[in-house]
């Protein structure tokens, strides 16, 4: 599905320079999979990111505790392998050492190796991203537009990629495409609650993962996957339900909660942790908008992708990047120069 074209915008203040690159607003796995395509083709990208390191929904958080470091992956726990071209990025990253199949969650389950946000962050790696840059809002300016927020350029850029959690992307383009905007804010995210747990010792279970159990909708054994080291570690995440019921509830209180519960879901008396917190993510499973996997306003230089455009997979996030990037990357768009970093 294309959008309408925007009506003719009043004519643009002055530009400190001419648009020269493409801006994506969003480094996750949809961002730099379209970032991968362009890049690859000659264009010239440089990504944004408010987060302080690669990963987004596929991050890894590690900890210092006494028994070593503790490292959790607390966003996405494993992904799949359907399309073909994801199955081929797949592959390289296999034959790289950066993923490998988890058989304790499932014949078809991947994770990233040695956690799950090594492919991003070797994705991360090629690109021009700018770290703990906040993107508030876009302004048209001469030549096209101008990101405001913290910790961004005086650039202009000629053409804008949104690629955020749809809550977040409806935000950015509710002054400039109403009917972006519209289609984003109504695919709603389920949020989740994650406890990540660390114990001294191998807890004294032979279970690695557990599903839908009380306010549990997933938990596994973190230390267990491959290419995984340090101590016992956990990672809880709570359902739908019950992460929406308690949205806002103090993350002390949720990390008591949750280890209870996983103490009884797999009925062992858990030992106290050398390590427990909790993350709440507002947008962790995204909803499904549908077409494409893409959208695309030529007329005002603006696109849009994300998993929120298919559905709540890594391999989603992935597709929308890599359609939109392959759809972009045979137009008039700014170029690389020879042998310059995009």
């Amino acid at each position: 599905m294309t959008p309408p074209d925007l009506p003719d915008l009043p004519a643009p203040g002055p530009a400190a320079a001419p648009a020269t690159s493409v801006a994506i607003v969003g480094a996750g796995l949809a961002g730099l999979a379209c970032a991968e395509v362009l890049t690859g083709a000659g264009h010239r990208v440089a990504l944004f990111d408010k987060a302080r390191g690669p990963g987004g929904r596929m991050s890894t958080r590690r900890v210092a505790t006494a028994m070593g470091e503790a490292s959790f992956d607390h966003g996405a726990q494993y992904f799949t392998v359907r399309d073909p071209d994801f199955h081929a990025c797949v592959a390289r990253w296999a034959a790289l050492g950066l993923a490998a199949r988890w058989p304790e969650a499932g014949d078809e389950a991947w994770v990233g190796v040695p956690a799950m946000n090594a492919p991003v962050r070797h994705m991360a790696a090629a690109q021009a991203v700018r770290w703990s840059a906040r993107v508030d809002r876009l302004t048209r300016i001469a030549g096209g537009w101008q990101l405001i927020g913290e910790g961004l350029p005086d650039d202009a850029f000629a053409a804008v990629i949104v690629a955020l959690p749809a809550e977040q992307a409806a935000v950015l383009l509710e002054p400039w495409h109403a009917d972006l905007a519209a289609e984003a804010g109504a695919t709603v995210s389920a949020p989740c609650w994650t406890t990540m747990l660390a114990f001294a010792a191998p807890l004294p279970t032979p279970a690695a993962t557990l599903r839908d159990q009380g306010a549990i909708g997933w938990a596994a054994r973190n230390s267990g996957k491959p290419g995984r080291t340090g101590p016992e570690s956990w990672v809880v995440q709570a359902s739908p339900a019950w992460s929406r019921a308690h949205l806002e509830a103090a993350a002390d209180w949720v990390t008591a909660t949750l280890t209870a519960e996983l103490g009884a879901a797999l009925g062992i008396a858990l030992p106290t942790p050398v390590h427990a917190g909790s993350h709440r993510w507002r947008y962790a499973r995204s909803g499904a908008a549908g077409g494409p996997g893409f959208r695309h306003a030529p007329a005002e230089g603006l696109a849009v992708c994300g998993d929120w455009l298919i559905g709540p997979r890594v391999e989603a996030a992935w597709l929308s990047g890599h359609r939109l990037g392959t759809h972009l990357a045979g137009q008039d768009l700014p170029r690389a120069a020879p042998g310059s970093r995009a």
